[in-house]
């Protein structure tokens, strides 16, 4: 066995010993001190960066996860006591980034990113989508990438191809479900190849495809009422695969519009699907 003192290291400890012989470095070696008892040997040890356990060794646990969020309940006022809800069920796209992009800076009406998965969101039991395979007009008629058709034919993945690239400022994609329904809840999905924040941002909806009878806001996040439709009071948001979820509250509509102007990453307005879950008027 090699002798620990002549390699200026201290000597080992005899398994079980109540006391220590304490040694102390410096720059020529080690110096013996003659001081022993458990907080010389504590000393001692800490100048070699070694600790001395005062009691059993712990071992470390990863952090717990965060816990899921709890469900959240559609706000539809007209509900009947005793109506049977049902998390609503959404097929999601692939997700094609991951983490909060880092050229996106925080910002007081900015929603802090979360990546874990969306609450379950609570409706009546029997909703359907009934956007799917409906007509769609927008604001501008001829989009430079992509057709209208495509907001509702139910392809919502964000790979080429798979979105409509409408004219940069304020501009509108509209819906019409073809005959009056109650709507629980809305989806829509703008761009998700990467992250992204589209700014002024207005769900609305109406009786009539000029928006004037019975027009009501679901949605609006312009702060600073730069589309001229009132000041909104949601937080703008990185969007990614998990689209964006708007509470219907129970409307009663044919008609959906959805307003934007430009993103954080250009001046363009886009725009892969749009779902509206709900039951017809009986």
């Amino acid at each position: 066995m090699r002798d620990r003192s002549r390699m200026g290291c201290p000597a080992a400890p005899v398994p079980g010993a109540m006391r220590f012989e304490g040694v102390t470095p410096h720059l020529g070696g080690v110096t013996m001190i003659r001081k022993t008892g458990r907080s010389r040997a504590a000393w001692v040890l800490a100048a070699w960066g070694i600790g001395l356990a005062a009691g059993p060794a712990r071992t470390a646990t990863a952090a717990e996860p965060a816990p899921p969020a709890p469900p959240v309940t559609t706000a539809a006022p007209d509900l009947p006591p005793g109506t049977p809800l049902v998390p609503l069920s959404v097929k999601l796209p692939k997700p094609l980034f991951e983490g909060t992009p880092k050229n996106i800076k925080p910002s007081p009406t900015l929603e802090k990113y979360d990546e874990r998965p969306r609450p379950p969101f609570l409706v009546p039991e029997g909703c359907t989508n009934l956007a799917l395979g409906k007509k769609v007009t927008s604001s501008d008629p001829e989009p430079i990438i992509g057709e209208l058709k495509q907001l509702t034919d139910g392809d919502k993945e964000g790979s080429d191809g798979c979105f409509v690239e409408l004219a940069p400022g304020k501009q509108w994609v509209q819906v019409d479900l073809g005959a009056p329904a109650v709507l629980y809840a809305i989806l829509f999905w703008h761009y998700h190849a990467q992250g992204r924040v589209y700014h002024d941002i207005v769900v609305q909806t109406a009786d009539d495809a000029d928006f004037i009878e019975n027009v009501q806001t679901l949605y609006n996040n312009d702060f600073d009422n730069s589309s001229g439709l009132g000041i909104g009071k949601d937080l703008e948001c990185i969007e990614d695969s998990r689209g964006r979820l708007v509470d219907g509250r129970g409307v009663k509509t044919r008609y959906l519009r959805f307003y934007s102007r430009g993103n954080s990453s250009n001046d363009m307005n886009h725009y892969i699907e749009i779902e509206a879950y709900g039951k017809p008027v009986s």
